[in-house]
C-alpha cells in the first residue's frame, strides 16, 4: 500500500507541470492582442492627456507647443463648447431613443416571429446588415440629397403646406438627429436580435395559458429577458452618436447651428491647429461618457456587462 501510495504521489507531482504549460500557452495567445492595445489604444491614449495639458510655445507660432500642466485647457473647453456637449448628449439621446422605438420590433421580428420561416429570417438579417457594405459618408449623402430642397420629401411637404417656400429639412436638428439613427440603428438590431433570438417560446405560452394579455407578456416576460441586449444597444448608439461629426457637419445633414463636439473637435485641431485644447476637449468628452454609461448601467442592474 506505501509502494502504491508512493507511486500515486509520484504520479500526481508529474502531472503538476500541466497547468504552467495551460498558463504558458494563454499568455502566447494574449500577447499579440496586448500588445495591439498597448500600442495603438493606450499610448496613443496617454499621449492625448499629456497634449491636453500643453502650453503655447514662446515663439507664438500658430501650432507650436510645449510640454507643461496648462489645466486651463480643460476649463477654456468646457466653458466655451458647453452648447455643443449639450447638444452632441441631447441628439445621441434623441436618436438612441428613436431608435430602440424602430429596431426592438424589427428585432422582436427577426428573433421570435420569423422562427417559423428560416429563409425569412435569414433575409431580414441580410436587410439589416446590408448598410455596413456601403460607406458611412456614401449613406449620409444619399440622404442629404434625399431630404434637400430638390428632393420630393420637401416637394411633397411644400405641396402639403407643411413647409414654408424656403423652408427645408437638411441642416436642422431634425436632419442630424435623423442621419443618427440611421445609421446607427442596426446597432440596437443585432445586439436585440441576439437577446431576443435565444427567448423561450414557452415562457410567452405559459403567459398566455395564465391568461396575460400581451402587453403583460411584454412588460414581464419579453422586455426582462431581452434587457442585456436593450443595454447593449443603447450602448452601441450612444457612445458613438455623442461623438459623431459627419451628420451635424454643414456639407452633410446639418449647418453651424447643428455643430456638435465631434464637428468642434475636428475644426480646432485641423484647422486653427489648437491641439493641446482639441485634446482637452476630446478627454472631457471621453470622460463625460464614461461617467453617463457608469451611471446607465449601475441602474439597469447589468453590472456584468462592464
Amino acid at each position: 500500500m506505501a509502494f502504491a501510495a508512493f507511486g500515486g504521489a509520484a504520479a500526481r507531482a508529474a502531472a503538476e507541470p500541466a497547468p504552467l504549460k495551460k498558463g504558458a500557452v494563454a499568455i502566447g495567445l494574449l500577447a499579440p492582442g496586448v500588445a495591439y492595445l498597448l500600442l495603438f489604444f493606450l499610448t496613443p491614449l496617454i499621449a492625448l492627456v499629456f497634449t491636453s495639458f500643453e502650453q503655447p510655445a514662446s515663439s507664438g507660432a500658430i501650432g507650436a507647443y510645449v510640454p507643461g500642466f496648462r489645466w486651463q485647457n480643460y476649463g477654456e473647453a468646457l466653458a466655451t463648447y458647453w452648447p455643443h456637449f449639450a447638444r452632441s448628449f441631447g441628439y445621441a439621446l434623441i436618436a438612441t431613443v428613436a431608435a430602440l422605438l424602430i429596431g426592438y420590433p424589427v428585432a422582436y421580428f427577426i428573433g421570435v416571429t420569423a422562427r417559423r420561416w428560416p429563409l425569412l429570417q435569414s433575409l431580414a438579417l441580410v436587410l439589416v446588415i446590408a448598410p455596413f457594405f456601403i460607406s458611412f459618408l456614401l449613406r449620409t449623402l444619399a440622404w442629404q440629397q434625399i431630404l434637400g430642397t430638390n428632393g420630393w420629401i420637401v416637394a411633397a411637404l411644400h405641396g402639403l403646406g407643411w413647409l414654408g417656400p424656403n423652408e427645408g429639412i437638411v441642416g436642422t436638428d431634425f436632419s442630424v438627429v435623423f442621419g443618427l439613427t440611421y445609421n446607427f440603428l442596426p446597432f440596437v438590431i443585432l445586439p436585440l436580435y441576439t437577446s431576443l433570438e435565444r427567448l423561450d417560446i414557452r415562457c410567452l405560452e405559459a403567459g398566455s395559458d395564465l391568461y396575460a394579455s400581451p402587453a403583460t407578456r411584454f412588460l414581464r416576460i419579453t422586455l426582462p429577458l431581452s434587457a442585456p441586449g436593450v443595454v447593449s444597444g443603447t450602448l452601441l448608439t450612444f457612445i458613438p452618436a455623442a461623438g459623431d461629426y459627419i451628420n451635424a457637419d454643414q456639407q452633410y445633414l446639418g449647418s453651424p447651428n447643428t455643430a456638435m463636439v465631434g464637428n468642434v473637435i475636428q475644426g480646432t485641431f485641423l484647422n486653427s491647429q489648437q491641439y493641446p485644447l482639441a485634446s482637452a476637449i476630446s478627454v472631457a468628452l471621453m470622460v463625460i461618457v464614461l461617467v453617463i454609461v457608469a451611471i446607465y448601467i449601475r441602474f439597469a442592474g447589468t453590472e456584468d456587462l462592464v
